[in-house]
């Protein structure tokens, strides 16, 4: 092994042979290293060593493989594929006589029916085809000799309920072979005792961390000139040309930006400013076509392309070693996807990483200096494990039955072995098992909802025809109905939702894949279309593009504000934006840490308050309907809100009795179970993400490929089950689950309360203002923005900018100069 590193002048890592050691004594565990550092091979290496030991006879002789020994399960189907590539290697050089194969939802039919009669000695999957693979009535005798399982990318996977399926599918593997050693990969992570724990069932295991922190570089594109009264998203695009210099610097470009329609729209304002790029530049999301994305990351990989625009679609782990500059279009909103991202750019050991950030406004700049001080300082975001869901438990049972059966006291201990399900109740089991065998109390007079039956303790599928449909449902994911968009006749470009399709009739245009496009008709959930004529058309909204500010950024920025406070500007970013700063400080106050500014105006629209909690967008919704709803207990009184990632606008017609608020608790996080489900239409969000529990929970199906049922169809399907449960099952665990999703993810309820709780021992802070301050002009534009059109809104936003910098034209004092405000911060940073 040590001959076949030195063959590529590597050397293994001292971490990497901990992990060859931990792997021959038995044990299971965690590697933590920074992206292009080796965990691949650390993973990879341990069971080859162990077949070669076991086998050395056989060692470049042309044998049989051997059977399944290391399953690989990966997040996303385009890592899949580059993993392979990358454990193939060392199989061929080292005369390793393994099979290694994908199975993924992009597997053609000519591999899966082979994989059928025999699986390969190593199977590069995703945890959607590990519980295809244990739903087959012979999964015991295909898996039951695997050695070894790795999850790569755990970090992505564990937050959601994709996680909690590959736990359960970890503790049917384990139930057959009590030996199996299951080791996670992680470059990213805030609470890894956490991570470890979730992936091995809270078993004892061993924390591998990598052979230190990667050296990425932070800085960002700076506008020449700042505005004094920013508003989101008007500035990106002003920053083109600086953005393709950065992208001229180098021989090829990863663009990142946060949502698929940013990339469509840089996409094209690249290839507009730089034709001569044309066939070198690329596209790359999530909603385009398989070929099209094929293409694209062979292109990477082979040095073709000098830049492609992306989502998180390229995030994770893809090893494309040509990129050398790394560019993120608006705030990452995070310092693990910052850290992330910039991996992508010196993806190798040794190698210094880079990353460009490009504000779509002036206070972007201030979260880009608190992630580069975050990042300096280790501070990354923890994730946390879903716990109970009970729709993925439902689908499991189903799946667990079709895989040969099971009885229910086992597959209990089972289930419980799991971090997810470890306090399920027998009562919660009792209900699932229920559920899943007569539809529970309100369906158990339908026989399609029967859909696991009991024969001599033997729980089992009996039926073909909803077995067909379970295997065609298995997974988790959920989004709203995508349609294909195909030329006449021609090649498919991607999908995009059927929300948007609804919106257009024929002849009219949009975008996708960086083409014009005019719609000719829908069929069968197909957009048909042709090409058009033309620059300009409707670019597609995705759903799921909101990325809230995280907690650490959020406490990160609020450090920066309080040094700006103190007249401590000691970065680029936070030096272009101290004009603004100025401005604040002069018309109000730049609040320090441990602050809540309350800023009060009355103008002819009526009487704002505005706070600054600086939480992030979600939190900040649930606040604003929170507080609300509080004052207008005390007074009957009616707001209109808006939020961004740094504070809330309350507007209403009479003056908010606001003191008498903060005295009656308006900041309190007593009673906030109780009052954000009466502050907030919680009967219709929860009716909303019941849908997708019921997806789930096989409750919906989705149909046939070729056949899919309309969007609309399936919420129609799904409130007639809420009711249905609401009116006769009130008990119902899948109605409460829905609430419970409702506050924990969509609200972030957890969250909100630490925020709530923070806010009740800060120092209020109210300041009376004469005028708009800088932080709360784009929370007014916000406001705006959902009464006016983009042009009629920037019109708007203009004379409103021109009005507040004649104001601001009055000559004051400056911020103090820093003096001992920059020994304070480095004693702090220190500390």
């Amino acid at each position: 092994m040590r001959a076949w590193f030195a063959a590529r002048n590597w050397t293994p890592f001292d971490f990497q042979r901990e992990v060859w050691d931990a792997y021959r004594a038995g044990e299971s565990g965690l590697i933590h290293a920074a992206t292009g550092t080796g965990k691949t091979y650390a993973a990879w290496m341990a069971p080859i060593l162990e077949w070669m030991e076991e086998h050395p006879e056989k060692i470049g002789k042309r044998t049989a493989a051997p059977p399944l020994r290391v399953l690989w399960i990966t997040p996303l189907r385009a890592l899949a594929a580059d993993t392979e590539a990358s454990l193939r290697a060392p199989l061929r050089e080292l005369g390793v006589p393994w099979t290694l194969e994908r199975r993924t939802g992009d597997t053609s039919s000519t591999v899966r029916n082979r994989q059928r009669e025999r699986l390969p000695t190593a199977l590069v999957t995703t945890p959607e085809s590990v519980s295809l693979l244990l739903s087959r009535p012979d999964a015991r005798e295909l898996l039951g000799g695997l050695r070894m399982v790795v999850v790569d990318e755990w970090h992505e996977l564990m937050g959601g309920k994709r996680g909690v399926q590959t736990e359960l599918a970890l503790a049917r593997l384990r139930r057959w072979n009590p030996d199996l050693r299951t080791w996670g990969l992680s470059a990213t992570l805030g609470n890894l005792d956490t991570a470890l724990a979730a992936l091995l069932g809270g078993r004892a295991g061993r924390l591998v961390r990598g052979a230190g922190p990667k050296p990425i570089r932070v800085d960002a594109v700076l506008p020449e000139s700042m505005e004094r009264f920013p508003w989101a998203g008007h500035l990106g695009l002003k920053l083109l040309p600086q953005v393709v210099a950065a992208i001229e610097e180098g021989r090829s470009a990863l663009v990142f930006t946060n949502t698929r329609s940013q990339a469509e729209i840089w996409y094209q304002a690249i290839l507009d400013a730089h034709p001569g790029w044309a066939g070198e530049i690329a596209l790359h999301h999530g909603s385009l076509d398989r070929k099209v994305r094929d293409w694209v990351e062979d292109g990477l990989r082979q040095g073709g392309l000098r830049c492609v625009v992306c989502t998180s679609s390229l995030d994770l782990g893809v090893d494309f070693a040509p990129v050398d500059r790394v560019l993120q279009i608006g705030s990452p909103k995070g310092i693990a996807r910052l850290a992330q991202r910039a991996g992508r750019s010196g993806h190798q050991p040794g190698a210094e990483s880079r990353v460009t950030c490009v504000p779509t406004h002036a206070f972007e700049l201030i979260e880009v200096a608190a992630a580069r001080t975050a990042l300096e300082s280790g501070r990354i975001e923890p994730r946390a494990p879903r716990r109970k869901p009970l729709d993925v438990l439902a689908q499991h049972l189903v799946t667990v039955a079709l895989g040969g059966g099971f009885r229910s006291a086992g597959l209990l201990d089972e289930v419980r072995s799991t971090w997810a399900y470890h306090d399920l109740t027998d009562a919660e089991w009792d209900w699932v098992l229920d559920f899943v065998t007569r539809g529970g109390p309100a369906l158990r007079a339908y026989p399609e909802y029967r859909r696991v039956a009991e024969k001599d303790g033997l729980h089992v599928v009996p039926d073909a025809a909803v077995a067909r449909r379970h295997r065609m449902s298995i997974g988790t994911i959920t989004s709203d109905a995508e349609v294909q968009v195909q030329y006449k006749g021609g090649a498919r470009l991607g999908t995009v939702e059927e929300s948007f399709v609804a919106r257009l009739r024929p002849g009219d245009r949009f975008v996708l894949a960086g083409r014009l496009l005019e719609l000719d008709s829908v069929r069968d959930m197909t957009a048909w279309v042709r090409k058009a004529k033309g620059k300009s058309g409707a670019i597609p909204r995705w759903m799921g593009g909101r990325m809230p500010l995280s907690t650490e950024l959020g406490a990160a920025v609020r450090d920066r504000l309080e040094e700006a406070r103190r007249g401590v500007f000691d970065s680029p970013e936070m030096d272009a934006v101290r004009p603004i700063l100025e401005l604040q400080a002069r018309w109000s106050e730049i609040p320090e840490a441990g602050d809540l500014l309350i800023e009060r105006l009355r103008s002819r629209e009526g009487h704002h308050l505005f706070l600054y909690p600086f939480e992030g967008r979600l939190v900040h919704e649930g606040l604003a309907a929170l507080f609300a709803w509080r004052i207008s207990r005390l007074r009957p009184i009616t707001f209109t809100f808006a939020v961004n990632d740094y504070g809330i606008e309350l507007l209403s017609p009479d003056p908010a009795p606001l003191d008498e608020a903060l005295a009656a608790g308006l900041l309190s996080p007593a009673g906030l179970v109780d009052d954000i489900p009466a502050s907030l239409n919680a009967v219709e969000m929860a009716k909303r993400r019941f849908r997708e529990i019921a997806r789930v929970a096989g409750l919906l199906f989705q149909g046939f490929p070729g056949s899919r049922k309309p969007a609309r169809h399936l919420q129609a399907s799904s409130g007639l089950f809420y009711e249905v449960f609401a009116q006769y099952d009130p008990d119902n665990l899948l109605l409460r689950q829905a609430h419970r999703e409702v506050l924990e993810q969509q609200l972030e309820s957890s969250r909100l309360g630490r925020a709530l709780a923070r806010l009740a021992e800060s120092r209020v802070r109210i300041v009376g203002v004469a005028r708009p301050s800088p932080l709360a002009f784009p929370l007014m534009v916000d406001r705006m923005r959902e009464k006016l059109s983009s042009e009629k809104l920037a019109d708007r936003v203009r004379r409103m900018q021109a009005q507040l910098e004649k104001a601001a034209l009055t000559p004051r004092p400056p911020l103090p100069s820093p003096g001992e405000g920059e020994k304070e911060t480095r004693r702090r940073r220190k500390a």
